[in-house]
Order: C-alpha cells, then sequence, then structure tokens
C-alpha cells in the first residue's frame, strides 16, 4: 500500500469517528454554562484541539504501519484506547456523568500511556507524537474533576 494510502487511513479513521462523537454531543453540550475552574480554556480550542490529537494519533499509527511494525498488541492498545477517549464525550456531556467521566479519564490516561510506550518500542518517532496528548488528557482530567466539584 502507497504512504498516501496508508497515512490517509490511518489519518480519517480517528478524525472522522471524533466528529461522529461530536455531532452526537453536539446538542447536549453544557461546558458554557458550568462554572469552570482555573485555566479553564473557551469551548471553541477543544475541536481544534481535539482535532491536532486525531490526525497526531493517525500519524503515529500511520508510521507503524508504513514500517510494518504494527502488530496484534500494538493495533490493540491503539483501539482500545481510541474507543475509551471517543466514549468520554458521551458519558461527561450526553450521560453528565461528570465523576464517572473523570475515572474514565483515568483509565484513558492508563491505555494512553500503554500506548506511548509500545508505540516508543517500535519507533521513536511514532511513540514521541502522543506525548501532547498525554498532556492534554492530564489537563482535561484536571478540568473534568473540578467542572464536578464546581457543579455538584
Amino acid at each position: 500500500m502507497s504512504n498516501l494510502k496508508i497515512f490517509t487511513k490511518t489519518i480519517l479513521v480517528p478524525v472522522v469517528l471524533g466528529g461522529i462523537v461530536g455531532f452526537i454531543i453536539s446538542r447536549f453540550m453544557d461546558y458554557n454554562a458550568l462554572q469552570k475552574p482555573f485555566l479553564s480554556p473557551p469551548s471553541i480550542l477543544f475541536p481544534i484541539m481535539w482535532t491536532i490529537f486525531y490526525i497526531l494519533m493517525g500519524v503515529s499509527y500511520g508510521i507503524l504501519t508504513k514500517k510494518q511494525l504494527n502488530d496484534q498488541k500494538v493495533s490493540s492498545i491503539y483501539y482500545l484506547q481510541l474507543g475509551i477517549n471517543l466514549i468520554w464525550p458521551i458519558l461527561f456531556f450526553v450521560f453528565k456523568w461528570r465523576l464517572f467521566s473523570f475515572l474514565w479519564l483515568m483509565l484513558l490516561i492508563v491505555f494512553i500511556i500503554i500506548m506511548i510506550k509500545r508505540f516508543y518500542g517500535k519507533d521513536k518517532v511514532s511513540g514521541l507524537i502522543q506525548i501532547p496528548y498525554l498532556i492534554w488528557s492530564l489537563f482535561a482530567s484536571y478540568l473534568n474533576l473540578f467542572i464536578y466539584l464546581l457543579n455538584r
């Protein structure tokens, strides 16, 4: 498969799935109505940042695919963390399960760390590309926890 096809597929999968989830949650969004902690970014930043992170996920996975370095363990952890990631906004915005969403985010962070370790073990760049995603997810956990605490 050509590099263009590989990266098109690996980037489109998380971006399209993220877009579908964004569409599903759009009518349930209440971020602007919530009391938020210090350092809370404006709501417009979230779709921009998540699009960037979904692209980076696809690039990272695409590197492994291109180099034929992804095996069953790598693919499983990648798609598992992506699934956990895509469920979080539904829990947070649709169901309004703020505390459970925080715990779910902790689970996601564990899987992101595992993914980074596995990707890094196969290709250093592929693993390092995921560091901003981990940092953003840690920041999101701060926001999630304090939104829960401030809006009980």
